[in-house]
């Protein structure tokens, strides 16, 4: 089975308008979500760009703020401490990588974590890892609500995460523990990492390498996500070598068309839970 995060993502936006439309008839205004975008980053703009997209389409009050890439970094700064004082802002985000002049850290602690709708902050992070309410970063909540739809029960799984980025693969081996899985988290300085992935029964492939897992690295009936993009000569290909994979996974999440819009979905979802903790 191929797993449509196009069809997924899509079916979340609609329930997310329908909430926002009960939200706007209940409180008389609507989630707001501000962007900060530094610099012309091509894929950033694009990222930008269908967030504000999406964001409107469902009825969030979506704003981008655009700062040069030789911008100070105290400018961005004060914005987010105005952002956060905004009741109107229900999330804020600052579109990632910025230059190498802005402290990226910096930026992500100013963010008040009650308005993190990336789910950076270390507030936010301790409590995902601490099993309590938070804000759960968008990609892998995207690779958990994928892997919900093929098996909604995932309590003594085996799940094998490739890669232990403070992005996806940390906060991942997090999420898959609070549904009692057994997890095990895997790099591209693993030994043997083939062995590990053929005891799976889950794969989270999240380490930046083409095509880095193959078809006899996979056992039958596993579910595999892929959540890699990396560009080739021959286009857009995911960590998994899908030809090879697909063939022997029970399921398993194309390259482009699986996790990426799932991660923009999630994203407007937690606007949404920000705003709901914010006015309960």
């Amino acid at each position: 089975m191929i797993i449509d995060g196009k069809k997924i993502a899509s079916d979340l936006r609609e329930k997310l308008k329908k909430n926002i439309i009960e939200i706007k008839s209940k409180f008389k205004i609507v989630p707001g979500l501000s962007v900060i975008l530094v610099g012309e980053d091509p894929a950033s703009k694009i990222y930008v760009k269908n967030k504000e997209k999406f964001s409107k389409e469902i009825g969030i009050d979506s704003k981008v703020i655009r700062y040069p890439e030789n911008i100070e970094e105290k400018t961005v700064l004060n914005k987010i401490i105005e952002l956060n004082n905004d009741k109107n802002v229900s999330g804020i985000l600052v579109q990632l990588p910025l230059p190498k002049h802005i402290n990226k850290q910096k930026v992500i602690e100013t963010i008040h974590p009650s308005k993190d709708v990336d789910g950076f902050h270390p507030i936010n992070v301790g409590n995902l890892s601490s099993g309590y309410d938070t804000r759960i970063p968008c990609t892998p909540l995207g690779c958990l609500l994928l892997l919900k739809e093929i098996e909604k029960n995932l309590s003594g799984k085996h799940a094998v995460v490739v890669g232990r980025s403070n992005l996806n693969g940390k906060p991942m081996a997090q999420l898959l523990l609070r549904e009692n899985c057994t997890v095990t988290i895997t790099h591209s300085k693993t030994k043997d990492l083939k062995s590990e992935c053929i005891k799976a029964d889950i794969i989270i492939a999240a380490v930046g390498i083409p095509k880095l897992i193959k078809g006899n690295w996979v056992k039958k009936n596993a579910i595999v996500i892929d959540v890699g993009i990396n560009k080739t000569e021959s286009g857009i290909v995911g960590d998994v070598d899908f030809n090879e994979v697909s063939k022997i996974a029970k399921a398993i999440t194309p390259v482009p068309g699986g996790v990426g819009p799932m991660t923009i979905a999630c994203l407007l979802n937690n606007t949404v839970e920000c705003f709901k903790r914010t006015n309960s």
